[in-house]
């Protein structure tokens, strides 16, 4: 095996280790799990485990960043083919939306409770806001939506996630995040559309 080979398979390999990693979190959690429980759910070593991350915080800490670059990749190839202002913006909540129905409420709670997992959280709402605010620029200099401060529209939707994501809609509400996001989605394009 020559040294490409043996380095995309190592790739490949940790890419797979990640997905199983997030797949296990996103259903239970991390909080309960020790490095042999997760070393013996993803049948590998521990030793093993230590080449993505040298400690279980780390460890949780990547796999958050593994979680959120997937479902980035996932939204922005959702909206790929998705044309108009206002399906675009639907379509990208939308993606949000489905990407955090995967995480199960045990997962939610512990990247809350976790400041590194929740930091990473955070960076990606405010990522996605800047995204959203991109989309209403695109809209309102295609004339699809009307002359609207997309600025403060992308504050209102910035501020609605950053809400999503504390918690604080499903504690006033009683929606999940992905129906959060759903519905702002709805709210936030009827109130611009020309």
């Amino acid at each position: 095996m020559d040294q490409r080979t043996r380095s995309g398979f190592a790739t490949r390999r940790r890419t797979e280790l990640f997905d199983a990693l997030v797949d296990l979190f996103l259903v239970e959690g991390f909080t309960h799990l020790t490095l042999d429980d997760i070393a013996a759910r993803l049948r590998c070593s521990k030793s093993t485990l230590y080449t993505l991350a040298g400690s279980k915080e780390q460890l949780v800490r990547a796999a958050t960043v593994h979680f959120f670059r997937r479902a980035t990749d996932d939204v922005e190839a959702h909206i790929a083919g998705v044309t108009g202002a206002r399906e675009r913006i639907t379509a990208y909540l939308s993606a949000v939306g489905t990407a955090l129905a995967a995480a199960s409420d045990g997962f939610m709670a512990d990247m809350g409770a976790f400041t590194p997992a929740r930091e990473v959280y955070e960076q990606n709402t405010r990522i996605a806001a800047r995204r959203v605010r991109e989309l209403i620029d695109e809209g309102v200099a295609d004339g699809d939506f009307r002359n609207v401060h997309a600025a403060f529209a992308a504050d209102l939707a910035a501020t609605t996630m950053a809400r999503i994501q504390q918690g604080g809609i499903r504690e006033t509400t009683g929606l999940d995040d992905a129906n959060a996001y759903r519905e702002l989605a709805a709210i936030l394009t009827t109130g611009i559309t020309a």
